[in-house]
């Protein structure tokens, strides 16, 4: 199933990885988030989840999807071949306003790499991710830090190993004491928030986790008894 989103302004005109191959930097970074995802989600059998900004090739959701139930991608373009599996639904524009398309407390893993870093509201979109999230869910948020930012921009602007685009539409970078106030005002409860740096203090990255339902209250006792 696929959908799409008019832009938002100032937004992206094509998705990561659309216009060529990943470089062996992005591919390692890849991986090293996937590493960090799979600490947190063991196993995505029968899950339904959403990968926001997902990359043109949703590298680490075309991986997991033969496992999962549902795939929700979200991105400026999408691989067709992507959105003619019969498990994906397909929402195509810029981000956060298409994940108004989302319904809410729909999905049981709520993936964000390498991609507030690039929004004009990141607020918004986490207040997106956390209403799209099932009791019991999960958020994950990967963004380079600070200390990120100098090797990111030595890497694409002085080495050429990275896209220079993709550097010069960075909005902003997130240490952990940058990010958890932006969890917690989008409805994460602090003891359900964990953050932390990671990629050798790179990259910080979240985990933020939806209570469980409660148990049905206690049906009260039928009117009429021994007094």
């Amino acid at each position: 199933m696929a959908s799409s989103s008019s832009a938002d302004p100032g937004g992206r005109a094509s998705s990561f990885g659309q216009d060529g191959d990943l470089t062996l930097v992005d591919r390692l970074g890849v991986w090293l988030s996937g590493h960090q995802i799979r600490k947190h989600v063991p196993s995505f059998d029968g899950l339904t989840i959403a990968d926001i900004g997902c990359g043109y090739e949703a590298t680490f959701a075309r991986r997991v999807l033969p496992r999962v139930e549902r795939a929700v991608l979200l991105d400026v373009a999408l691989d067709p071949e992507l959105k003619a599996a019969g498990n994906v639904e397909a929402i195509e524009g810029a981000l956060p306003g298409t994940l108004a398309g989302v319904d809410e407390a729909s999905v049981d893993v709520a993936l964000c790499t390498s991609v507030l870093e690039h929004l004009w509201e990141p607020q918004r979109a986490l207040d997106e991710m956390r209403r799209i999230l099932r009791p019991g869910g999960v958020c994950l948020v990967n963004v380079p830090s600070w200390r990120g930012k100098w090797f990111l921009e030595l890497s694409a602007f002085r080495l050429g190993l990275s896209p220079a685009d993709e550097m010069n539409d960075h909005k902003t970078y997130y240490d952990p004491r940058d990010l958890w106030p932006l969890l917690v005002r989008a409805g994460f409860r602090p003891q359900d928030i964990t953050v932390r740096r990671h990629k050798f203090g790179l990259n910080t990255f979240a985990a933020c986790r939806v209570p469980p339902a409660g148990p049905p209250p206690d049906t009260p006792p039928a009117s009429g008894g021994a007094r």
